[in-house]
């Protein structure tokens, strides 16, 4: 064996095992991150599309996804994810839920993809939920090519022109909208 070679290997093993998350998914963050704004002093619409790292090796090239919206005048936020081990557990992968809006996603912290705010979100709001209701994989998960969180949040964003939704290249599963 050539001594670079050995070397080469040496370093990608050190990087794979120092990226490694080495906490417990169980015990990860799932707190606020403090990207939303406070909805019981915030009486105009908001609607913010999330990114995460994926947990774990995965996140080196992967995010999930999910979206975020609180109407005028409301004191709570509805967030709209999929996530794939509900299906293991005999539930919907799809949810609609009152929930921490900007939640790190089991210890990564999440960035705004695409916010609105203010006049005409809620007629946004509106088109995202019945998008949202009319998922046609509300059950099916597969990590790869999809569908999963990042093809949930690519449908809404086909079924919602108005919203100008790119995601990034790392939303791996976006994609499956299109076949």
């Amino acid at each position: 064996m050539k001594p670079y070679f050995i070397v080469t290997i040496f370093v990608l093993l050190l990087l794979v095992l120092s990226n490694c998350s080495s906490g417990d998914w169980r015990t990860a963050s799932r707190e606020s991150a403090g990207l939303a704004p406070d909805p019981s002093s915030t009486k105009e619409a908001i609607m913010q599309v999330y990114g995460a790292s994926t947990y774990g090796w995965r996140g080196w090239f992967a995010i999930h996804t999910w979206v975020s919206v609180k109407r005028s005048n409301d004191d709570f936020y509805t967030v709209y994810d999929v996530v794939g081990w509900r299906g293991r557990h005999g539930q919907p992968v799809m949810q609609i839920t009152r929930d921490i809006p900007d939640r790190y996603w089991f210890g990564e912290k999440p960035r705004i993809i695409k916010e609105y705010r203010g006049a005409g979100t809620d007629k946004l709001i509106d088109a995202v939920d019945r998008a949202a209701r009319a998922y046609p994989w509300k059950s099916i998960y597969k990590a790869f090519p999809g569908p999963n969180s990042n093809t949930f949040v690519a449908w809404i964003g086909k079924q919602v022109p108005e919203l100008d939704l790119m995601l990034p290249f790392s939303a791996i599963g976006s994609g499956y909208v299109q076949q």
